[in-house]
């Protein structure tokens, strides 16, 4: 059964209460945003049709293995170190993602992209809806956190016009606990739909955000 795109009036994140789920209080989820189980443990699936390929231009990552996710019609890099289960099921948000733990995490961090898809979105309206989503996602996986912008700038993805934004989110009050790192981009496929790409690097330092970062930037689209 074909999932209908969600409309990005409900910004590109996970479709549960602010409050946090049984078994699961907001500490917890902060500690463990970016490590794998914390962004892809699933209530209920999509059917994505992704598969491997190997990209052999020059877009960062070349020659490296890709995921073409065809429900978002974008395909990415899987750099050395991420991982792609392709039989894992995600919230409805969501319709595909890369993972990567960090070696010497903070409880059990790491980096994660996902990829979803969403309704239309006018170009004049990208930048707007791009940081609204972005500062939503962090609201979602930071509860008792804040963000500060970094970024916010219009892109391309693949001759489409799109918007991407980078925010510094931190688990607690100001000051307090490891910074991680958060980029949202939103792409306007055409006239009917758009498609996201979410990162988190959680802690997020210079290097895991500039490998995050080039995995999006390695999107595509979807051949």
């Amino acid at each position: 059964m074909t999932t209908p795109h969600p409309p990005l009036a409900v910004p590109p994140m996970p479709p549960v209460p602010p409050s946090s789920p049984p078994g699961l209080p907001g500490r917890r989820r902060t500690v463990l945003v970016g490590a794998v189980a914390a962004l892809v443990l699933a209530v209920a699936g999509v059917a994505a049709g992704w598969w491997l390929t190997r990209d052999e231009d020059t877009a960062p990552f070349a020659g490296r293995p890709r995921v073409t996710d065809t429900a978002a019609g974008l395909s990415y890099a899987i750099p050395e170190g991420w991982e792609h289960d392709a039989q894992l099921k995600l919230i409805n948000a969501f319709t595909s993602s890369v993972t990567k733990r960090h070696a010497d995490g903070e409880g059990g961090g790491g980096s994660t992209v996902l990829v979803g898809r969403a309704g239309a979105v006018p170009q004049s309206d990208l930048q707007r809806q791009a940081e609204r989503a972005a500062r939503s996602n962090a609201e979602f996986f930071y509860p008792d956190g804040s963000s500060e912008p970094e970024e916010s700038r219009p892109t391309t993805v693949g001759g489409r016009p799109a918007h991407t934004v980078a925010l510094k989110v931190s688990p607690g009050k100001p000051g307090t606990g490891t910074p991680g790192h958060l980029r949202l981009t939103l792409i306007a496929v055409d006239d009917s739909r758009s498609a996201f790409l979410l990162g988190v690097a959680q802690p997020g330092g210079p290097a895991e955000n500039r490998e995050l970062d080039k995995v999006m930037e390695s999107a595509a689209p979807a051949k």
